[in-house]
């Protein structure tokens, strides 16, 4: 049951937009998840971006700041090219948020609208330092997401409709490039139908980092994502859901990983 209301306007601020989320109680979870389960969660007001942070705005911060990634620094960035056994990654020490699927597989230059990926938490972190906003933490990331909506997803529980709202993995396993929704890796922000709120990409295309620990976690370098992927499919990784978390370390960088930004109403 939702205590309070939710109002959520497009956001005249900012280019790109924002959703606001009024203050508020909010029912949260589910009943046999034990990471999240069902509870009450109170809010302050805040607003989170209509799209996930993309190629073209992470640059902006690179180029102003001069920042480096982890990716850059350790060559420890992880990247996917089929065939490949269920959860198997490759680690490519030339991939980057500039070549997020490594050197050979080509640079950003036309996925400028794609999410930004291959950067770590730290680095979605000093984007958000630099541009005066904030991730969003767990439970805001769920609220916003779930649009006063009790179900699995904003759209239900029937996850055959997925594909309407989601660029994920349609493939019955991963041995087989799969572009039968037209992406095998990411797609540009917005490709899909948006949530109730007016959301989009809320499963699927990249795992967005959230701020804030789980109970289970058992170091505090492990940090958390919601939302699934463009490799999540329904048999390995079907988090594309307003439930489930991800858990990573903060300094892992993957070619399905990036973020969605927050603020606070009042800060501005």
């Amino acid at each position: 049951m939702i205590v309070a209301a939710l109002v959520l306007l497009a956001s005249p601020l900012g280019a790109k937009g924002y959703v606001a989320i009024p203050a508020g109680t909010y029912q949260v979870g589910k009943a046999d998840r034990l990471d999240t389960p069902v509870r009450k969660v109170t809010l302050k007001a805040f607003e989170i971006a209509v799209y996930e942070t993309t190629n073209r705005e992470f640059k902006q911060f690179v180029d102003a700041a001069h920042y480096v990634t982890d990716a850059e620094r350790l060559h420890n960035a992880m990247v996917f090219a089929p065939p490949l056994k269920e959860f198997t990654w490759l680690q490519d020490k030339t991939a980057n948020w500039r070549y997020p699927n490594g050197k050979k597989r080509g640079g950003i230059e036309k996925l400028m609208d794609h999410p930004v990926t291959s950067i770590s938490y730290r680095d979605a972190l000093a984007y958000c330092t630099w541009a005066g906003v904030r991730l969003p933490t767990l439970d805001e990331w769920e609220v916003a997401c779930r649009a006063g909506t009790t179900t699995d997803t904003f759209f239900g529980d029937d996850l055959t409709k997925i594909g309407k709202y989601a660029n994920v993995w349609h493939g019955r396993d991963h041995l087989r490039a799969d572009t039968s929704d037209g992406y095998m890796t990411t797609a540009p922000v917005g490709s899909f139908a948006p949530s109730p709120n007016g959301l989009y990409d809320m499963y699927g295309n990249v795992f967005e980092f959230c701020s804030g620990h789980l109970k289970s976690d058992k170091s505090d370098r492990t940090v958390h994502a919601r939302g699934g992927s463009w490799w999540c499919s329904l048999n390995s990784c079907c988090f594309f859901n307003s439930i489930d978390i991800g858990k990573v370390d903060m300094r892992a960088s993957f070619s399905n990983q990036g973020f969605r930004v927050a603020r606070d109403v009042k800060s501005r």
